[in-house]
């Protein structure tokens, strides 16, 4: 399989689960002004849409939209127990945060990286995060990752939320202890270690700004 990311992208979410996974793969950096690989790949062949995550499978299928994928390699490797069987509730329920995630952070961040978006505007959507991101303080509460005591793909979506979050506004979690504690076990699995090294990017944003 391979890959095609962007560093400081959602595509860290199915880094994460392919390597949480034990996958065989391969990565290919894009540049998003270009739109080529650094394989050499025309990356609007690959994937019309021109954004990122795009997995490749062995077959030559490419898979868009990372929710999709990340579901998709956990149903390939249901040993590792990246996401409870499909059908039950329990996987409604990640799908949920899933949804969550793209809706309420992911999408949710994205006025902040605008060059055209004033200042109280964006106030206004820092204002709207913090309240998302409460939400998640107050769920986490007694629980090791979002499903409960065990890490699903939910878990490694939300590392890329939560790193966008301190990176964009240059601020750390603190006023938010459950989940400052929860982004801190994210950041010490070994896989999460390994996607953040690949891709040359920091564990911590916030503290690189100050």
């Amino acid at each position: 399989m391979k890959l095609y990311y962007v560093p400081n992208a959602c595509s860290i979410s199915p880094h994460i689960a392919l390597r949480e996974g034990g996958f065989k793969f391969e990565l290919d950096l894009v540049d998003p002004r270009t739109k080529k690989t650094a394989s050499g790949e025309d990356y609007m062949v690959v994937n019309p849409k021109g954004y990122v995550p795009g997995l490749r499978l062995d077959d030559g299928t490419v898979l868009t939209e990372g929710q999709v994928i990340v579901q998709y390699l956990a149903d390939q490797k249901p040993e590792a127990g990246l996401a409870p069987p499909a059908g039950t509730l329990a996987r409604v329920r990640m799908q949920e945060w899933l949804n969550f995630i793209a809706t309420e952070m992911h999408k949710g961040i994205s006025p902040l990286m605008s060059d055209k978006a004033g200042d109280e505007y964006k106030a206004q959507v820092k204002d709207k995060l913090r309240t998302r991101l409460d939400f998640m303080n107050r769920s986490l509460e007694g629980k090791q990752y979002l499903m409960g005591d065990k890490f699903t793909v939910a878990d490694g979506y939300a590392f890329y939320g939560l790193r966008s979050w301190q990176n964009r506004t240059q601020s750390d979690l603190a006023a938010f202890p459950f989940l400052s504690q929860y982004y801190d076990r994210l950041a010490a699995r070994p896989a999460i270690q390994e996607a953040v090294k690949a891709e040359g990017i920091e564990m911590y944003p916030a503290k690189r700004k100050g």
